[in-house]
């Protein structure tokens, strides 16, 4: 009698959910279903302790239903710490659309998503993610009030990037200030990666402040229109980990920061808008700190979208919803010199913050 030995990601698929390392005791996954409408999605229900699970829709061609599965619990996990983190009352969630946004998203598809978030009754709350936008909330909206992020004209907080892109430009500031005395960024070089919605308007504060900028995407289009608004460079080299930079921004999808690049890296400072920027939050945290890498943590420093959102849910004002955003960078501060007392990294500084507020709430409710 003989045995195979399976490799980790073979037992992974023998254990399709809860053999994911990215399966941080889900509270519920939903997979959802249409033929007519083409529909197949996940939902990702992490935490509710807080409150309800509110996280975008995020609408991308995946390569197989496994790299969606694993991004959308990567996704609603860091939605949990962002919101507590943030002093929000809200658990994590998150939903992924398998399928192309610009050929394969109709209103008929989108109103079917939305009745799958119907039937969760407010468990889960859905928003904007890649690939989607506030016209793609509204039709939601048709089918359910579980959803945020809708036009300012009915009612909502509108599109949410430029308060996300206005939080990471206040924690890239506070990180400035702990790495060098001073939060201000004129002359400093920032490699913007990835010049989306929120990357775009990033980009627009750091110019403002006086900031050597160079831009990285693969939509020549979009850098060439993006170049043409503001005073930036576009990359043209091979490794843009390579190149020396005082801050790397990375504004795309994630794990940008893994076994490839990390070593490579030369930068002072990391801090963007992407979600799940550690390909291994604990491996690459620590080798970060060794290499005196700051790193400030992606689910608080983009933290100003669900700030956004939520305003819909609490009915706060503009006003509010800036000063909240303005104080990701006070929060920054505090977590970068709390990891550096306690000799730890900063991602495990921002996630016992978290995590510390989600058992205070479970003491007082007696779970």
């Amino acid at each position: 009698m003989t045995s195979d030995v399976l490799s980790s990601k073979e037992l992974s698929k023998i254990d399709p959910v809860f053999g994911q390392l990215s399966f941080d005791n889900h509270e519920q996954i939903v997979f959802c279903n249409d033929k007519d409408t083409g529909l197949k999605a996940i939902i990702g229900i992490h935490n509710t302790v807080l409150g309800p699970a509110l996280g975008g829709t995020r609408m991308w061609n995946y390569n197989n239903e496994w790299e969606a599965l694993n991004d959308v619990l990567r996704l609603s996990r860091g939605m949990t710490f962002k919101s507590a983190i943030t002093g929000l009352n809200l658990g994590g969630g998150k939903a992924v659309i398998i399928g192309d946004a610009k050929t394969q998203k109709t209103p008929e598809l989108m109103r079917k998503f939305g009745e799958f978030v119907h039937s969760l009754s407010g468990k889960y709350i859905t928003a904007e993610d890649v690939g989607m936008t506030t016209e793609d909330m509204d039709t939601v909206r048709e089918v359910t009030p579980y959803v945020t992020g809708i036009s300012e004209s009915k009612g909502g907080a509108g599109n949410p990037s430029p308060i996300t892109a206005y939080g990471v430009f206040m924690g890239m500031k506070a990180a400035a200030q702990f790495k060098y005395g001073s939060d201000v960024l004129e002359d400093k070089t920032i490699f913007v990666q990835g010049i989306g919605h929120v990357g775009e308007a990033l980009v627009e504060h750091l110019t403002n402040e006086g900031a050597k900028v160079t831009i990285a995407d693969i939509n020549q289009e979009r850098l060439e229109e993006v170049r043409s608004k503001y005073d930036v460079t576009i990359y043209g080299g091979q490794d843009i980990y390579s190149e020396r930079m005082d801050i790397y921004a990375p504004c795309a999808l994630g794990a940008t920061i893994n076994d490839d690049t990390i070593y490579k890296l030369n930068a002072d400072i990391i801090a963007g808008a992407a979600n799940n920027q550690l390909a291994d939050e604990v491996k690459h945290g620590k080798l970060l700190k060794d290499r005196n890498i700051l790193y400030a943590p992606d689910f608080l420093i983009n933290a100003g979208g669900i700030i956004n959102v939520y305003a819909e849910l609490e009915n706060y004002d503009r006003q509010e919803i800036m000063r909240k955003t303005e104080n990701i960078f006070n929060t920054t501060l505090e977590i970068l010199d709390r990891a550096k007392a306690n000799d730890v990294t900063t991602n495990s500084a921002a996630l016992s913050i978290a995590k510390e507020r989600i058992e205070t709430r479970k003491r007082e409710q007696g779970k």
